[in-house]
């Protein structure tokens, strides 16, 4: 995953638990930096740091646009989306 891509990503304290929307141009780094904790916040505040979900995109424009649609998505279509991609939502930090 090169950095020519943009990266819409959920992250979540636990299943159900509290959901952060983010987006990154490296997905990689960003998440190093949230399980880091070294993002001051939300995230780090509520200890949000497992990666449920993510979705790549070409261009920064697609990315920011998507991220502003599930941002005023309700929680119930939130979670319906992150357990159809992962079910048992794993944090899928390790296989990135």
């Amino acid at each position: 995953m090169h950095n020519k891509y943009s990266f819409v990503y959920i992250l979540s304290s636990c299943k159900n638990g509290a959901l952060y929307i983010g987006i990154t141009n490296n997905l990689k780094r960003r998440m190093y930096e949230h399980k880091q904790q070294k993002i001051a916040g939300f995230t780090k505040k509520y200890e949000i740091h497992h990666l449920v979900y993510y979705e790549v995109f070409e261009n920064i424009e697609s990315a920011i646009s998507r991220e502003k649609q599930l941002k005023k998505w309700n929680r119930i279509w939130k979670i319906r989306l992150i357990t159809e991609m992962n079910s048992t939502w794993k944090d899928l930090y390790y296989e990135i």
